[in-house]
């Protein structure tokens, strides 16, 4: 009972059918750091975008934080189905993630353009991720990154809206 935490977290073998689970789940780890830090960058915007439409875009952040949040959480575990491990610490999470922070202080319109220009690349990546999935034999994978990638999409048109001019 005393080794009880001491147990280190550790890759895996599993057998499900699924061929190449090394390069599916780094494909996979990249998803999910990005989805990850692309959440946190979006509650920073929430924290503080000003302005006449601070009320819609502080609810729509909150809410679109929220919904990356679980997505991430969901990632990371299919990660951890396939036998390998997710990002352990912020050094990981940013060598896997493409996400790019701002250097200024964004006006709200400009947090806006970031946040979609984000949610695309991520749309785009999982795309990437969803093709290698299909060629390991992971539909488990495709499933789950189909949903996401919808999600992003989805997210991305409804800040792109607040661009309407």
């Amino acid at each position: 009972m005393d080794n009880v935490l001491q147990v280190k977290p550790k890759a895996e073998a599993v057998n499900t059918g699924v061929e190449g689970k090394k390069a599916v789940a780094k494909a996979v780890n990249q998803v999910a750091a990005d989805v990850y830090k692309l959440a946190i960058k979006t509650q920073f915007y929430h924290w503080n975008v000003e302005g006449p439409l601070f009320r819609p875009l502080h609810l729509l952040t909150e809410e679109q934080y929220g919904i990356m949040f679980e997505t991430a959480d969901e990632i990371a575990e299919r990660v951890r189905a396939l036998g390998e491990l997710a990002p352990m610490n912020l050094k990981q999470l940013n060598a896997f993630s493409q996400i790019e922070e701002l250097d200024t202080k964004p006006t709200a319109e400009e947090m806006i353009a970031d946040l979609v220009k984000d949610h695309e690349a991520i749309a785009a990546r999982i795309q990437d991720v969803i093709e290698l999935a299909g060629e390991h034999n992971d539909h488990a994978t495709d499933d789950l990154l189909g949903g996401v990638a919808g999600q992003h999409e989805k997210m991305a048109w409804m800040l792109r809206s607040h661009l309407a001019k």
